[in-house]
């Protein structure tokens, strides 16, 4: 495995590989990293929050999170920073360290990306969901190009859109097995469980 140094951004918000997400920006640290991320061609990393809160002291991550990396940004009409970030890769903490303006690095390592695979057809109903779904989105989805015969694309985006606990989208994000993924949303779609 692929060791790497990255700064965190610990998000009330899970995000899987090939996913967007739009970000106001404001706190000083994370202006600061958004920076030097754009400077330098660099990515971050987006985790979910399991103690703490998204501003203030740094917060307690999930171990495992997603590498992104900047499609735009520009300055909003309220002074803060907008950004558009699409999910690269997952990874997996084993190091954390937090800085004085307690913007928090990690050292991880790079967990490889799911394979693409054609979905089942038994998993074709997810996959119409997820078409009416997007259908009803503007930005970051509006551009995003679409998958919908992937198992992975559709079990990572049904993941991130339905309304899901955080604790069950982080648990989702940390399968390896795509088909599996589909296999409880199905499951939590049938049982009634959405929020």
């Amino acid at each position: 495995m692929e060791a790497i140094e990255i700064p965190l951004f610990p998000l009330h918000s899970v995000l899987f590989p090939g996913g967007p997400l739009a970000l106001r920006v404001f706190e000083p640290r994370y202006l600061d990293m958004i920076g030097k991320v754009v400077k330098n061609g660099s990515r971050f990393g987006v985790c979910l929050i399991a103690e703490g809160e998204e501003i203030g002291e740094a917060a307690f991550t999930y171990d495992i999170g997603t590498l992104v990396h900047v499609r735009y940004w520009h300055k909003r009409a309220d002074g803060m920073l907008g950004v558009t970030v699409i999910g690269d890769q997952r990874f997996r903490i084993f190091e954390r360290q937090v800085q004085a303006d307690q913007l928090i690095t990690a050292r991880a390592e790079l967990i490889p990306n799911e394979p693409s695979a054609p979905l089942a057809p038994e998993f074709r109903t997810l996959s119409v969901l997820l078409q009416e779904i997007m259908e009803q989105l503007g930005h970051p989805y509006v551009t995003l190009q679409k998958q919908y015969d992937d198992a992975s694309w559709v079990g990572a985006r049904l993941a991130e859109l339905l309304p899901i606990s955080l604790p069950q989208k982080q648990l989702l994000l940390q399968l390896d097995d795509p088909v599996e993924r589909l296999e409880r949303l199905r499951s939590m779609i049938e049982l009634g469980e959405l929020a």
